[in-house]
């Protein structure tokens, strides 16, 4: 059991790295997450036409590289010659990493870069369907125990699943409803289902960071952790809720928010 006596292990997890510093979904965005306090990184993966698993929150190169191209459409080779500093824009507007020669990583380079630390990778792209090649490639670095996969589509976890991948899985929109709204036996017995609900604060009416909505996670089974949470004040209300993990662009300014339930009980 963690150090506080939380039912699962507490994480913060760099958003696309640390993105209010650095360009997002980049090797020195995740390396400035970790610097800075984060312990877990989230990411998000698309495919090449040529069947390369890279991060990018996006479809297209559009809004982080400034290339009206779609990824599923682009070979590798082509996307390497991307600028994906240019995307970032500092306080003062300007665009402090063009030209620096930073690019969109592969999946493969983060599990090499940052081998053994714990990964949540959302797979975006559905058509075509990428699950096995990201299987293959978490399989082939022995990292399926360090990385939660996620997605919004609960065909493509069902197809991890189904695949019988050994890691954690995020529960789909379909399956956070379930867990919501129907009894706790029928979510119980859910062949198949996820072990962490990943959710933001709020959607619509309905209100996610309240006390009932961790207590009801725990009594399941369910991890529970927040997005997208960059300020101080709402990560200490989420985690003295007992929330689990909080996903921020800005590890840096919530990281302080996490020491108290880092340290060990005293005796």
């Amino acid at each position: 059991m963690p150090p506080d006596g939380r039912r699962f292990p507490l994480r913060l997890y760099g958003h696309r790295g640390a993105a209010a510093e650095c360009p997002e979904n980049t090797i020195p965005s995740f390396r400035r997450a970790l610097e800075v306090g984060a312990d877990a990184l989230e990411t998000d993966v698309h495919l090449t036409r040529d069947g390369h698993v890279v991060l990018s929150h996006d479809p297209t190169a559009r809004r982080c590289c400034g290339v009206a191209r779609e990824i599923e459409a682009a070979r590798l080779d082509e996307l390497r010659q991307w600028d994906a500093g240019w995307g970032f824009r500092g306080p003062d507007g300007k665009r402090p990493y063009a030209g620096q020669g930073i690019r969109i990583p592969t999946l493969e380079e983060m599990l090499v870069e940052f081998r053994g630390v714990r990964l949540n990778i959302d797979i975006k792209q559905t058509d075509p369907p990428m699950v096995e090649p990201v299987l293959a490639l978490l399989r082939q670095h022995k990292a399926e125990h360090e990385v939660t996969l996620a997605s919004f589509h609960l065909r493509t976890l069902l197809r991890v699943r189904l695949a019988g991948y050994a890691g954690e899985t995020a529960l789909p929109e379909a399956e956070v409803a379930t867990m919501l709204y129907a009894p706790a036996l029928l979510f119980s017995v859910l062949p198949w289902r996820g072990q962490a609900a990943q959710l933001p604060l709020s959607a619509g009416r309905q209100r996610f960071d309240t006390a009932d909505m961790v207590a009801r996670c725990h009594r399941l089974g369910v991890r529970l952790d927040f997005w997208v949470v960059n300020d101080a004040p709402t990560a200490e209300r989420l985690l003295a809720l007992g929330a689990d993990g909080l996903m921020s662009d800005d590890p840096r300014t919530i990281a302080p928010a996490f020491a108290p339930h880092r340290a060990a009980p005293t005796p």
